[in-house]
């Protein structure tokens, strides 16, 4: 069976244990006679499915029971309106803008709200993740977004909203390490990175911003459509929850968020160690502001990126070139990533730079 080291952005690889399973229960689950994809979602049997699954996902990540958990359609992006709509009240927001996905958040959000960018790292190319910034105790929430997918910059520390709800897009780095959901008034992320397959997204909203939705909200954003009705108002991506069932369920035989964040400081170290070595390729992101998940590199001479790109696919290394706005070359090394990966592009990294030097 062929299979690559897929650095993909997203859609990212799955661990293989998920794949195997998954395809061995998809012609029959449980004896049913029925696929996955073919379970009514009011059935008993995927009423486990997405039981387990939230119950799993609240004890990686310690969930508080104050907390509920939603799983929803429409990726992230449908979350940038969702979020205004469901929290406006003093009529205005914060946001901390470090990359392309916080400008589109703003961009959405201003149809609903007045945005106030309150810091930015756009001044450097979104480099660096800002060091301070001042916070409205008027505003209705700050929101951040984790882990910048594109530019390859993630908060170390999670920064400190007072009284004022922090929203949080996690959807490049959530189940990477260990956090503490109590610091956070609503986490979202899609589950295209380290979840499962694309079209489902999860939510993780404390009870008391539920329930208090601008009129002109349509139903299926309003998150208290979703918490009463247990997340199957309408028919949810079935076979997404149930694949990120699988992938919690993974993650919990590995021993957690603490051993997949060991894991993942790990990968990261060595392909940062090497770059930092290397007088051939270059990190554009301050130290300081460095992600564990999306890393991207530049050779000095750029005409050697082409070059690059199918030299690695020839050894079956997918997926790195940049995003176009960045350019250069980006490996996201998600939790799927094993480390075998990342040091078989080490390797061929070492090989590439001692023929083009």
């Amino acid at each position: 069976m062929k299979r690559v080291h897929n650095f993909s952005a997203g859609p990212s690889m799955l661990p293989l244990e998920v794949l195997e399973k998954a395809q061995k229960e998809l012609p029959n689950y449980q004896d049913s006679g029925m696929s996955v994809m073919e379970l009514s979602h009011r059935s008993g049997l995927f009423t486990d499915i997405i039981t387990q699954a939230e119950s799993l996902l609240r004890e990686l990540m310690h969930i508080p029971d104050n907390y509920k958990v939603l799983f929803v359609q429409g990726g992230a992006s449908q979350q940038f309106a969702a979020i205004p709509l469901n929290l406006k009240k003093n009529g205005k927001a914060d946001y901390i803008n470090t990359g392309s996905w916080s400008k589109k958040a703003m961009k959405e959000a201003k149809k609903f709200i007045e945005v106030n960018e309150i810091a930015s790292s756009e001044d450097k190319n979104f480099t660096y993740i800002p060091a301070s910034f001042e916070v409205d105790p008027e505003a209705d929430y700050v929101h951040i977004t984790t882990n910048n997918t594109i530019e390859g910059t993630a908060f170390c520390e999670i920064p400190d909203t007072g009284n004022v709800p922090l929203v949080a897009d996690m959807s490049s780095n959530i189940l990477s390490e260990e956090i503490d959901v109590s610091k956070f008034g609503i986490i979202y992320a899609g589950a295209q990175k380290n979840i499962g397959p694309a079209g489902l997204t999860v939510v993780i909203i404390r009870e008391d911003l539920i329930g208090h939705a601008s009129a002109q909200c349509p139903t299926m954003l309003d998150y208290q459509t979703h918490s009463e009705s247990g997340s199957l108002y309408n028919t949810p991506p079935t076979y997404g929850i149930y694949i990120a069932k699988l992938v919690f369920e993974w993650l919990k035989d590995l021993g957690g968020l603490k051993e997949m964040q060991a894991r993942n400081e790990k990968k990261a170290a060595l392909l940062y160690d090497y770059i930092a070595a290397s007088d051939f390729y270059h990190s554009p992101v301050q130290e300081d502001s460095r992600s564990l998940m999306n890393i991207p590199f530049v050779i000095p001479n750029r005409d050697l990126d082409a070059d690059f790109i199918k030299a690695a696919q020839e050894e079956g290394l997918e997926t790195l070139k940049g995003h176009r706005s960045v350019g250069g070359m980006r490996a996201s090394i998600y939790n799927a990533m094993p480390v075998e990966g990342v040091e078989a592009l080490i390797v061929f990294m070492k090989k590439f730079a001692e023929a083009n030097q």
